[in-house]
């Protein structure tokens, strides 16, 4: 939820009492553009590129994780972890 600059002095977490309802606005619908979806509801992309490696140290474990950025058809690039295993 993204906090009007009325509200920015308020703490991310706050009351419920704090919500309003949402008057529906055609202007917030967004347009999706045509993506092509797998049977099984997955989208395919391409990694352009490695942008990082960090090993993050656990108690007894490391992860190992690969900053990746991705071909998007509606973006033009998109970054996302991969982790290592």
């Amino acid at each position: 939820i993204a906090l009007p600059p009325s509200l920015s002095n308020l703490h991310n977490v706050f009351h419920v009492s704090q919500l309003r309802r949402y008057v529906a606005d055609p202007s917030h619908v967004i347009e999706a553009d045509d993506v092509q979806l797998r049977d099984n509801l997955t989208v395919e992309t391409i990694p352009l590129r490695v942008e990082g490696r960090e090993v993050k140290k656990l108690r007894n474990k490391e992860i190992a994780s690969v900053k990746v950025v991705w071909e998007d058809p509606q973006v033009r690039t998109r970054h996302g972890n991969w982790r290592v295993r």
